[in-house]
């Protein structure tokens, strides 16, 4: 078990901590960026990126986050690939437990967790979970190949995957609950002129359907007319969700004032929360845009925002660690300067 001390701690590797870390770097902060159970997040399911500025074709999601840590790295970042399971945010520095056993204390904290995959909460959607559900077209598509499947959703996560998959698939029916996507246009228009693609509008999924012995797989699904309430069933191999994300802000529950939905509460034109040195940016805070170049965005505020606040209040002095046992915080909250 070690213990590591920043002056900027980033919890998050997706576009907003990993600018976060860039910025914090150049201010000579040295932050440590702990990259959490997917380094990347999001963009590591995104097969191609096209509304990234700077690239003028489309470049990889998993190439675009992986160039932003390494851009954080070479400006001074250290990388921690841990976990992040406890913070106590009631003294300064922070102190922060990592599934790893490490002791993490931060001067000031950014909080980039971004979001997690929304699922359809059908006990039959948990059955066949890695057995024909999947929310991650990139990575399982490739099962797929010449096969039926079924993607459900509206939004621009929804389409991508159908677009993705239609590459693979033999067929790609996407089921949506209203009766227009709310994707971009570009990627509607796309969708729309596939051949191998049909949309089933105005229905919802009641029930995942599939063979338990020998194997565990799909073999259909169960959908509902939500206008008429008529059901049927729709063979498939498998079926992708795609309804959307919910953010990743369990770890702060009870501890950063929140909204109903979960999302991190900042002041306006800010990332400032409801604890002093505590930032928070991208997903964790945005339930509106949720892109990649906003979330950039608020990891640059959130690094400037960070150094202004340390510049305020001077972190207290840590007690040397000693042969065994964690370090222990030794300042009050709004102790300092």
């Amino acid at each position: 078990m070690n213990a590591h001390h920043a002056r900027v701690l980033i919890i998050g590797a997706g576009p907003a901590g990993c600018t976060a870390a860039i910025y914090a770097a150049r201010a000579n902060s040295k932050p440590l960026l702990v990259t959490g159970r997917r380094a990347g997040g999001q963009l590591t399911t995104t097969a191609y990126v096209e509304n990234f500025p700077g690239f003028a074709e489309p470049v990889e999601g998993p190439l675009l986050v992986e160039q932003m840590r390494r851009q954080a790295e070479n400006a001074g970042t250290k990388v921690m690939y841990d976990i992040i399971t406890s913070v106590d945010l009631s003294m300064q520095p922070f102190r922060l437990e990592g599934h790893s056993g490490d002791t993490y204390l931060a001067d000031a904290l950014i909080v980039a967790t971004g979001s997690e995959v929304r699922w359809l909460g059908l006990s039959s959607e948990k059955t066949f979970k890695g057995f024909g559900v999947s929310a991650n077209a990139i990575f399982d598509g490739i099962f797929y190949r010449n096969k039926e499947v079924v993607v459900v959703g509206g939004g621009d996560s929804a389409v991508q995957a159908a677009l993705d998959l239609s590459n693979l698939a033999s067929k790609v029916t996407v089921v949506h609950r209203r009766d227009r996507f709310r994707a971009e246009s570009i990627l509607k228009d796309r969708l729309l002129s596939k051949a191998n693609v049909d949309v089933v509008w105005n229905h919802a999924i009641d029930e995942v359907i599939g063979e338990h012995e020998p194997n565990k797989w799909v073999t259909g699904v169960r959908i509902r007319d939500v206008r008429t309430g008529d059901v049927r069933e729709l063979p498939t191999h498998g079926l992708f969700v795609a309804i959307g994300h919910d953010p990743a802000t369990a770890l702060f529950r009870g501890l950063l004032d929140m909204d109903a939905a979960g999302y991190i509460k900042v002041d306006p034109w800010s990332t400032k929360t409801s604890v002093p040195g505590v930032l928070a940016a991208g997903d964790a805070i945005d339930p509106i845009f949720r892109q990649a170049i906003s979330a950039a965005g608020m990891g640059c505020m959130a690094a400037q925002e960070a150094e202004k606040f340390l510049i305020e209040h001077p972190p207290a002095p840590i007690a040397p660690a000693q042969s065994a046992g964690p370090w222990w915080p030794v300042g009050p909250l709004h102790g300092g300067g």
